[in-house]
């Protein structure tokens, strides 16, 4: 897809990946940008950046996308590209508390699911359109310190991969990004983690790099090119893949003793 003349949305867009996505789509020539956020000032902020049009959406309530979506069609036009970006992250196993475990379901698999919901039949009837979703290295393979995290991961990535193969002969284009360390509010205070041993990526490379990747209609986004070394390795040998994950929950985990 070429983003020039397009209508895009983007939520998460108060900032990190999802401003420099708003910032990466006008300057590519898109018609209209509407950044989302439950952050409103920082919405307004990106948007005013740009000449965009801000909108506070709270991810994890189905009917805020849906209004999102039906007002950015009635009063700006038919969405070409929407960009389920917001997400959050939770530390801790088995012992998180369940409205935890839902509140970070809801943001990072079920916002992707309700977008996909109220924007295919619209992409469909009228030949096609593109999804981007936000998904992570932790998708693809794990999060040392996160259970929540690693799980809700791993299901956007097979969301993605399931609108895909199910809809793309309708049309549908799908991309997934899975980063691993980028500097964002996520990240803040932790960038010598784990997800930072290849390095920590500013937001706005990844954004280039998620253009190029809708521009050739690429599936898997990958910033750190490293990660599709680790997938390779993962399923090669998956159990000595996970004496490698657990050396690394030796010395990344700061909820086990000892590390």
């Amino acid at each position: 897809m070429d983003i020039r003349d397009r209508i895009v949305v983007v939520t998460g867009a108060a900032g990190g990946i999802g401003q420099a996505l708003a910032l990466a789509c006008h300057g590519a020539g898109a018609r209209a940008v509407v950044c989302a956020d439950r952050d409103e000032a920082g919405a307004q902020e990106t948007a005013q950046m740009i000449g965009g049009v801000a909108r506070r959406v709270d991810v994890s309530q189905e009917d805020e996308i849906a209004a999102l979506i039906a007002e950015t069609e009635e009063q700006i036009g038919p969405i070409d590209l929407f960009c389920s970006n917001a997400g959050i992250s939770v530390r801790g196993g088995e012992d998180v508390p369940n409205d935890k475990w839902q509140d970070i379901w809801e943001i990072n698999v079920m916002a992707h699911i309700w977008a996909a919901r109220h924007m295919i039949p619209r992409m469909v009837a009228r030949g096609g359109g593109y999804l981007l979703n936000t998904a992570s290295a932790a998708g693809l393979l794990s999060q040392v310190g996160s259970a929540p995290y690693a799980v809700t991961k791993h299901a956007a990535v097979a969301f993605a991969e399931w609108i895909a193969l199910t809809h793309g002969d309708d049309g549908i284009k799908v991309s997934v990004l899975c980063p691993q360390a980028v500097r964002t509010d996520m990240i803040k205070g932790n960038e010598g983690g784990v997800a930072s041993v290849d390095g920590l990526l500013e937001p706005e490379q990844v954004a280039q790099d998620c253009l190029q990747a809708i521009a050739d209609e690429t599936f898997l986004v990958l910033p750190h090119k490293e990660v599709l070394d680790y997938m390779r390795r993962k399923t090669a040998d998956y159990d000595r893949w996970i004496g490698g994950m657990r050396k690394l929950n030796r010395q990344f985990n700061p909820l086990k003793p000892g590390t």
